[in-house]
């Protein structure tokens, strides 16, 4: 099973504390790239240093700065690698999956259903609402936009699904012994490593019941289907669709999306149906087709 895979004797926790912050150590490698044309451009060309998160998400081309944004996690992807194989001594595909080899099939599955939704649900919300979409299309900036986005944004939400739901998943059930405290927990820091997002002064904490009810969601994926396949499939369509279609002056990723939201943010059914309708519709997809079952037992059961 996956998350007893990490269960050994010499797994303890601090080993655990420490490879985070070793993880983290190397994201903020990652940052010097930004910081070091952040400096260059406010210091050499008098550009005004950014003062607020606004500033600071418009400071860069859009382009460069989606590149910039998303390098880190490929210094994070090393250092998760580092500390997988030589603190913890276990293999690198223990923390993605408890079946021989990883699952493409899976991963591309849960891509393909959930770019659909987000596609078709963007669309809809277009067409009904014109006033509040404006057409963004710039081919060349666009495809550029999408080299960067197909190459990087994949590694981005792969890193963090390693993290919370393959490395901290099995970290927490090594202290716990338990599955369904590890849930919870590494839903609920997925979600509130997003309170820094733009999209949570905008729209208020209510956007975290979306956020932590993602990350339950992951959660519930990974533990049912013993692997990160699924939660990686439906993370890089969530994030990868997402910058390519819309986006937003106030928003995380700016882009040359093929359209932008000019309305005025605000928290409303499109934040809560999601989490109490379409998750549990899609999770029903998921069990169907991979005949899920012993769903109290992967969910809550304890870990030997």
């Amino acid at each position: 099973m996956f998350v007893e895979q990490g269960i050994n004797s010499e797994n303890k926790f601090w080993k655990y504390i420490l490879g985070s912050i070793f993880v983290i150590g190397a994201s903020f490698l990652g940052q010097m790239p930004m910081l070091g044309l952040l400096m260059a451009q406010t210091v050499f060309d008098g550009k005004k240093y950014p003062t607020t998160d606004e500033e600071l998400l418009h400071f860069f081309e859009p382009n460069l700065n989606l590149f910039l944004l998303l390098i880190p996690f490929v210094f994070a992807l090393g250092g998760i690698y580092f500390v997988v194989r030589f603190l913890h001594k276990q293999t690198f595909l223990s923390v993605v999956t408890s079946r021989e080899k990883m699952d493409w099939k899976r991963v591309g599955y849960s891509f393909c259903i959930w770019s659909l939704f987000t596609a078709i649900s963007t669309l809809v919300m277009c067409y009904l609402n014109p006033a509040d979409f404006k057409f963004n299309f710039q081919p060349i900036p666009f495809l550029i936009l999408v080299v960067i986005s197909t190459l990087l944004v994949p590694i981005q939400t792969s890193v963090e699904e390693l993290i919370f739901r393959g490395y901290l998943m099995q970290g927490f059930a090594n202290l716990f012994k338990n599955k369904w405290l590890p849930l919870l927990l590494t839903s609920s820091i997925f979600g509130l490593m997003h309170f820094a997002n733009p999209e949570v002064g905008k729209m208020g904490n209510i956007i975290m019941v979306y956020y932590i009810g993602t990350g339950l969601l992951l959660g519930v994926i990974t533990l049912m289907d013993d692997g990160l396949e699924l939660a990686f499939g439906f993370h890089a369509a969530n994030n990868l669709i997402g910058a390519l279609l819309v986006t937003s002056d106030w928003s995380a990723f700016q882009t040359y999306s093929i359209f932008k939201d000019v309305s005025e943010p605000e928290a409303g059914l499109d934040i809560i149906l999601p989490v109490v309708v379409i998750y549990p519709l899609l999770l029903i997809i998921f069990g169907v087709k991979y005949n899920w079952t012993g769903w109290r037992e992967k969910l809550t059961g304890t870990v030997v």
